[in-house]
């Protein structure tokens, strides 16, 4: 009896300390991030010059990296669990297309010189897009049920991109200000980004981890989660909330960026299990961890340019993705 005790202790501690090696393992990924690019920073002799890249270049896009991976891979964590449905990310759930339609519609209606207001834009678009989705699936008795959650996210998907598309075909200015920001990328964007989303990021992150013994019952199904206590409806109107205000800061301060939602979430699970407290703890650690490699090296493989880290998130976490859907208990919620 004293051996079977002290398995699951063995396990949490053997999760626990997985867990601080990936935030050691992200500590040293964020001090690449400041010294490596298209510039080299020469830590021996640093100039002027280089501590000018640091401090007005390196430092808000490596912030943003951690706000933004961290967002984006909690709140496909929280979709993933509140809709039971292994494949819900921001793009599935119709986010993406909600923020893009904000976008292009402000260019049309207030013109180009109001694109500095497109990362309130999409904030604002983000979170009508989700909650659209959640109250066309809570018609009926049933509610807000995982099917009608994904057949409502992709209504909601389809009509924003008719609408994204009619407007761009008739405005070139809401064209190419959708071309810049639908790549997906931590390039370009300083400390006035950061401080815009920054809090909204924070308060969501401390607000998501409450939700871990929710989520835990929600996965026994809605009948057993009720029996034993729980507010069904209101807890996923809470988790929606928290992940319009995750995902619609995210995307609006770097784009959609794919796969980082859907991906992270089921690589977590491999390591930790279905147990959504380490779920949400791994995945605000391995969230931007990726999401900094891959920036890191969307830099150096191109340089003195850059790929974009939407496209390199794009390209590595297909393979990565199809390997894990390959062994199957990634994929089980």
């Amino acid at each position: 009896m004293a051996a079977v005790a002290t398995r699951p202790r063995r396990s949490n501690t053997r999760i626990a300390g997985g867990l601080i090696l990936s935030a050691l393992a992200l500590l040293a990924v964020c001090a690449a991030s400041i010294l490596l690019g298209s510039r080299t920073i020469n830590l021996a002799a640093l100039a002027q010059t280089d501590l000018t890249v640091i401090l007005d270049m390196r430092v808000p896009r490596t912030v943003l990296g951690l706000l933004a991976g961290a967002a984006l891979a909690v709140s496909g964590t929280l979709l993933q669990g509140v809709a039971r449905n292994p494949l819900a990310d921001p793009g599935i759930m119709g986010i993406n297309a909600g923020a893009a339609v904000a976008v292009v519609t402000g260019i049309l209606v207030l013109g180009r010189q109001a694109t500095g207001a497109s990362v309130w834009l999409a904030f604002l678009g983000a979170g009508a897009a989700i909650a659209a989705v959640y109250t066309t699936a809570s018609f009926g008795r049933e509610g807000a049920t995982p099917v009608k959650l994904a057949l409502a996210g992709v209504v909601v998907t389809a009509v924003c991109s008719s609408v994204t598309s009619a407007i761009v075909l008739a405005d070139a200015d809401a064209l190419e200000e959708l071309r810049v920001w639908q790549v997906g990328a931590l390039a370009g964007r300083y400390w006035p980004v950061v401080l815009q989303v920054g809090p909204y990021v924070l308060v969501g992150l401390v607000a998501a981890m409450f939700l871990a013994r929710p989520l835990n019952l929600l996965a026994l199904g809605d009948a057993l989660a009720i029996s034993l206590g729980q507010h069904v409806r209101r807890n996923r109107t809470i988790t929606f909330v928290v992940v319009a205000v995750l995902c619609g800061a995210a995307t609006a301060a770097c784009g959609p960026i794919a796969f980082l939602g859907l991906m992270v979430p089921h690589l977590v699970r491999l390591v930790t299990g279905p147990d959504y407290r380490w779920i949400l703890a791994y995945s605000f650690v391995l969230g931007p961890l990726v999401l900094l490699l891959c920036d890191i090296v969307g830099r150096l493989v191109s340089a003195p340019g850059e790929l974009q880290v939407g496209v390199v998130l794009g390209v590595v976490g297909a393979p990565v993705f199809i390997t894990i859907v390959r062994l199957r208990r990634g994929v089980e919620l």
